[in-house]
This record gives structure tokens, C-alpha cells and sequence, in this order.
């Protein structure tokens, strides 16, 4: 049984900061692969990209490709430029609704901790000082309502940064390819467990 792929999200999506390999879902992608699955996948990430991006430029694409498995993961470029959590938490909401027509896995990740990002030492504080856990309980809430599988990079991440000094590129705000290795390892278990199904 091939799998039908679909990723959507922002540069992290994409692989910004990486040198090679792409980001977190073509790592998936291969992983799965290395796995022994066939797995057909679309990348419709964009730099960028707040949710009412997602909503505005994939949604249709999505539904058109059939995907039997989608990833998404949005919401830092919200953080930074001051999208409004009830705004954020209603387009989620429709993103959700609209991508659940399709039958597809769905798995999303929440926000890494990104004050501990080198970037966050050169901006003030007030950008991301206490506004990453109401979007990521916005997060948790669209995917308890809709059966969204949600892995949980925010814990993770507070273990994974400081435990590699290499976890950011060069910009100290993209992951380097060490540190979407470390996020497609993170996700790998919970997305296995749903295309084996």
C-alpha cells in the first residue's frame, strides 16, 4: 500500500536553513521510505507562511491531491507578526474541518520552543515571551476536536536545543539539517504507527 503525502506549513516545511535533504517532511518522507513504504509526497510548504496562508493558497490543492497522510506545522510567522490567537485558533479550525473530508492521517506539530533560539537573544522579549503557550494550546485544542494526531515539539524542543548547540543554522531562527533530523525522529513513531494502519 503506497502512501499518498501531503505537507503543508512554512519554511520549516520547506528545509530553510539547511544545506541539503530539505526540512522536516522530506526526512519523514525518507525515513518512511528507508522503511520499506512507498511514499508518494507533495510539499506544498511555503516560506512565510502564517495559517491564514495555509487557508488561502493549499487548502484546495490538498483536497485535490487525495493525500492518505498530511502533516502541518504553522504558527511561529503568527507569533512574530502578530496574528491573534482566536484568529489563528478559528482558520486551524478550518483547516482542520475542510482537510478531514479527505480521510486522510493527520498529524500536526505544535510551536518549538523558540525563546531558546539564538534569534530570540537579538529581539525583545515581548515578540515571543509568553505568546508560544497560547498558541500551542490553541493547537491542542483544534486537534483534540477534530482526531489530529499532535506531536509535541514544544517539550521536546526545550530537551533537543540545549542538548545540541547545532539545532539552528547559521540565522539562529531556521533549524540546520541536525535540527530537522531531530524533528523528523521526533515525529517518525507517530507517523509510522498511522500509515501501517
Amino acid at each position: 500500500m503506497s502512501v499518498n503525502y501531503v505537507s503543508l506549513g512554512d519554511s520549516t516545511a520547506v528545509g530553510v536553513g539547511a544545506s541539503q535533504g530539505g526540512g522536516y517532511p522530506d526526512r519523514l518522507a525518507s525515513r518512511l521510505r528507508q522503511g520499506g513504504l512507498p511514499v508518494g509526497h507533495t510539499n506544498l510548504g511555503q516560506s512565510g507562511a502564517r495559517v491564514r496562508d495555509v487557508v488561502n493558497n493549499a487548502l484546495k490543492r490538498v483536497i485535490a491531491l487525495q493525500p492518505t497522510l498530511i502533516t502541518l506545522g504553522v504558527g511561529t510567522n503568527d507569533i512574530w507578526r502578530g496574528t491573534e490567537v482566536a484568529e489563528f485558533q478559528d482558520d486551524l479550525d478550518r483547516i482542520a474541518r475542510r482537510l478531514k473530508q479527505t480521510g486522510a492521517s493527520m498529524v500536526v506539530v505544535n510551536i518549538a520552543d523558540m525563546a531558546l533560539a539564538p534569534v530570540a537573544k537579538m529581539v525583545p522579549s515581548a515578540l515571543y515571551e509568553g505568546r508560544i503557550e497560547p498558541f500551542n494550546a490553541a493547537i491542542a485544542s483544534v486537534a483534540r476536536a477534530h482526531g489530529l494526531h499532535l506531536v509535541d515539539l514544544y517539550e521536546a524542543s526545550r530537551e533537543m536545543i540545549p542538548r545540541r548547540p547545532d539545532f539552528f543554522c547559521a540565522d539562529g531562527f531556521h533549524p540546520s539539517a541536525a535540527g530537522y533530523d531531530e524533528w523528523a525522529d521526533l515525529m517518525l513513531p507517530v507517523v509510522r504507527t498511522l500509515v501501517q494502519r
